[in-house]
């Protein structure tokens, strides 16, 4: 079975992590969302579901109104980009970056060892960043 969440590497108008927190709104909705996982901002604690908010310039609850009301991933991102911020290709390559190595040799790097050991996956040395332990976690990689 597919996991129902996508990689935090599928990108919807080439942005990583949106599709993911799009699923897991939708998921949560209908009650479907799998345990230990959360949606949204958690106080104290920056997710990426905020950082991807505060990198499009939009708020949370405004995202998860707008995806509940239904459309494509891309009418959602289109949407997102008249209330909030439009990126351009090189703010797009440089978030990318940011986000796809988040935990490697940056200052999440403590977290992610801790997540990685919690997971049973210290032992893996393919397993470099919190992209590579969701994909690891959910069965891509």
């Amino acid at each position: 079975m597919k996991f129902p969440i996508r990689s935090p590497r599928h990108p919807i108008g080439g942005i990583y992590v949106l599709a993911r927190i799009l699923d897991k709104i939708r998921l949560n909705a209908a009650g479907q969302l799998p345990a230990g996982y959360h949606v949204g901002v958690v106080p104290g604690n920056r997710t990426f579901d905020d950082r991807v908010c505060q990198f499009l310039g939009v708020e949370f609850s405004a995202l998860e109104v707008r995806t509940l009301q239904g459309g494509s991933d891309e009418e959602i991102l289109e949407w997102s980009f008249t209330q909030g911020d439009r990126p351009n290709p090189e703010q797009i390559e440089i978030w990318n970056g940011f986000m796809s190595k988040r935990g490697w040799r940056d200052s999440a790097q403590s977290g992610f060892d801790t997540a990685k050991a919690e997971a049973g996956l210290a032992g893996r040395d393919d397993i470099q960043c919190y992209f590579d332990l969701m994909d690891a976690e959910e069965g891509r990689a």
